[in-house]
């Protein structure tokens, strides 16, 4: 965890461009798995056709008044907002429903071989097939719907807004069959008060005998004019008083729950309502909007539920008290009139004690009689505007189109899902890379390893394909042997024969194949080796030179064959070998020990070094007893293989044996490696023959692109696998 821990602390945009460099395959191998299970999903993915109609919508014309003007109502987001919950209530979805027979068409799409019960339709329509929009500031609504098939989609849209227009235009126009209805009532009790008075008018007449008096006859003294005055006011407020007492039983005949909706109507003029329903429609939306992201316990929640009740409880009290106000307006209303009839009465009790007292009575009930007839008049005429203005066509609502069978789907949309597989596969990858590399915790940089091993690198190999190569003459190839053999010799004391062992933490690092070439290189520069293959359990070297296996350092070991028997002279120039041996099951123990001293100690006359080629030092018992007989070590480390505590630990298991370590080998490190590994691998390319790297452009080419070789055994098998051949 300390380098992870590293990595955060210097990380940067260049760290990032070079993580990105160094997993690009990985990147390229989850965005194409991706995408590809994008493209998989979205083709066996159901087909939905959006099928779209739109309607306007305004708000209806207030209920029918009397005597006052009807005024045109403005535009109200909260009116789209109550439309939208409509056509998606089952006041309108239910006969859809019906008529269509959607129980049966859609049981197939929910795996059913009968008809759905409704209200299982209902909630499929609603939740997977119906959305209901609109434009800001537009009193347009888009009913769309989505179905697998293209001509339901069509029919149940088209469905939709019929439906719903025929609800709107009743509603619109139930208020004022309402209004019509109670007027009719009214005109029909003024007609038979009218009859009545026409006749008590006809009986005074007989009464009297004054059949031949004008009923229309008016008197010039002040006493009748007075009379006239107070009768006319007296009609006057009789027909106020019947519009008030209209008002208050239109108004007291329907439910408090319902009130609210007649707010925004003319009905309730009162500014300070409709104010208070602003608020409370504001403050259940906001309620509405905390419900779907808040739980039901969170402190906003709970404030904004009792912020709408104390509202709600205010609108409520407001309503009452617009009740009241009407009921008030209509008895005061009455006691108007019932004061002034009492005044007219007394004024006609008067008229009658005068001279004219005889033809009082009559004159009195034409008065009434006109009186009547003029309110009968008057409702009638009112009757007759109101029903012109019923068969008027009502613009509340208006289907502008059609929705007709989609072509093409409009859900999945392939392109949509792509670009959302790119972008999502795009940062799932890099994701999971940076993660990698963050979890990763072997060495990143030379620093790094002579940081924490305390020893000095002695050489970097890079990645090559033709490594073991014995035809390869490519300085380039060879320069980081000649550099890790230049270190070698400077580290090591001049004059005197050395033995050497490489070794690694685990198998198939690559150190069979850098000690072959390493050893063929000290042999043509002039010194004297000998190589030896010491891991007996899966032995690489005669394979890598071409040569038998046995006889070798099994047999030598056991006493079966002398040195000269094994040792094979000359596999190339300067280095002798002596192969693992063809003894079935034989492992190094401590027993050997003293008997591959006595080896070393009688190959130091004839060699300047004798190198051994050991087994992996963890989990092989081999390895330590090599190297507890031998000179020196010298530690090979696989570029970003093992974890660093894996080889850490085959450093402390040297220390213990007391044997000298000289340096580290790094192995297989790639030119994309980045950090002060750049700096060996592009020096060694520097002098690369042109003429070669022209013929080999390809293979080069080919190997950036490749991964770096691993081996699935427990030996060092890399690079070369050449056929064995007799010496």
């Amino acid at each position: 965890m300390a380098i992870a821990h590293a990595i955060k602390d210097t990380a940067s945009l260049a760290d990032f461009l070079q993580i990105l460099r160094l997993r690009k395959a990985l990147i390229a191998l989850i965005l194409a798995l991706v995408v590809i299970t994008t493209m998989t999903v979205t083709a066996f993915l159901p087909r939905w056709y959006l099928a779209t109609t739109q309607v306007r919508v305004e708000k209806p014309e207030g209920e029918v008044r009397l005597f006052q003007a009807q005024a045109s109502n403005s535009y109200d987001p909260y009116f789209l907002q109550d439309q939208f919950k409509i056509m998606q209530s089952e006041k309108i979805l239910y006969p859809v429903i019906e008529r269509l027979g959607l129980a049966g068409r859609l049981a197939p799409e929910l795996g059913s071989t009968v008809p759905l019960p409704p209200a299982i339709t209902f909630d499929y329509l609603v939740r997977k097939m119906l959305r209901i929009e609109s434009q800001r500031s537009s009193s347009l609504i888009e009913i769309n719907v989505y179905a697998q098939d293209p001509q339901l989609g069509a029919d149940i849209a088209n469905e939709i807004a019929r439906t719903y227009s025929a609800d709107r235009v009743a509603f619109a126009t139930s208020e004022q069959r309402e209004g019509l209805a109670h007027l009719r009532a009214e005109l029909e009790k003024q007609e038979q008060v009218v009859r009545s008075q026409r006749d008590a008018v006809e009986k005074l007449r007989k009464d009297l005998n004054i059949s031949g008096v004008d009923l229309n006859a008016r008197y010039s003294d002040m006493e009748i004019e007075t009379l006239r005055q107070m009768q006319n006011t007296l009609i006057a407020l009789r027909v106020d008083a019947i519009g008030r007492k209209t008002r208050w039983e239109r108004f007291r005949s329907i439910a408090p729950e319902d009130r609210q909706s007649l707010v925004n109507s003319e009905l309730i003029p009162d500014q300070n309502i409709q104010n208070l329903l602003q608020a409370y429609l504001v403050a259940d939306q906001k309620v509405t909007q905390l419900r779907g992201r808040l739980g039901a316990a969170h402190p906003d929640l709970i404030t904004g539920i009792e912020s709408r009740a104390k509202i709600k409880e205010q609108l409520d009290d407001q309503l009452r008290g617009y009740e009241s106000s009407l009921e008030i307006a209509y008895q005061e209303a009455e006691a108007r009139v019932a004061e002034l009839e009492r005044q007219l009465d007394q004024a006609k009790v008067g008229q009658i004690l005068s001279a004219r007292e005889r033809m009082r009575p009559f004159e009195e009930a034409a008065q009434r009689l006109e009186d009547e007839t003029r309110l009968l008049t008057t409702l009638k005429l009112t009757l007759r505007q109101r029903e012109i203005d019923f068969q008027v066509p009502k613009r509340t609502i208006e289907i502008l189109n059609t929705a007709e069978p989609a072509k093409f789907p409009s859900r999945p949309s392939l392109v949509l899902n792509l670009t959302f597989a790119l972008l999502f596969g795009g940062v799932f990858a890099v994701g999971v890379a940076v993660l990698l590399e963050y979890f990763d915790t072997s060495f990143r940089s030379v620093t790094d390893v002579e940081a924490r091993l305390r020893l000095p690198v002695l050489g970097v190999i890079p990645l090559a394909r033709n490594a073991g190569s014995k035809s390869s003459d490519d300085p380039a190839e060879l320069e980081p042997f000649r550099v890790l053999q230049t270190n070698l010799n400077l580290t090591l004391a001049p004059g005197k024969a050395h033995a050497l062992v490489i070794f690694s933490a685990g198998p198939g690092e690559g150190k069979s194949t850098t000690l072959h070439r390493l050893a063929a290189l000290m042999g043509a520069s002039g010194e004297r080796v000998i190589l030896i293959d010491s891991d007996l359990r899966r032995p690489t070297q005669h394979r890598l030179a071409g040569r038998p296996k046995e006889p070798g350092l099994g047999e030598l070991l056991l006493g079966k064959k002398s040195i000269d028997e094994v040792v094979q002279r000359e596999i190339s120039p300067g280095l002798d070998f002596i192969p693992s041996g063809g003894v079935p099951n034989f492992t190094l123990g401590l027993i050997h020990g003293p008997r591959l001293r006595d080896i070393i100690d009688s190959l130091r006359g004839r060699y300047d070094k004798i190198v051994f080629d050991s087994p992996p030092i963890i989990g092989v018992s081999d390895a330590s007893v090599l190297v507890s007989s031998v000179d020196h070590a010298i530690l090979l480390i696989q570029h970003r293989r093992n974890p660093q505590s894996m080889v850490l630990r085959a450093q402390q298991i040297v220390e213990g044996l007391k044997t000298p370590l000289l340096g580290v080998v790094l192995n297989q490190v790639s030119s994309n490696a980045g950090g002060d590994y750049g700096y060996y691998t592009n020096n060694y390319a520097y002098y690369s023959d042109p003429a070669r790297r022209e013929r080999s452009a390809g293979t080069t080419t080919r190997s950036r692109t490749e991964p770096a070789p691993r081996s699935s055994g427990a030996g060092d098998h890399l690079e070369l696998r050449e056929p064995d051949r007799p010496g």
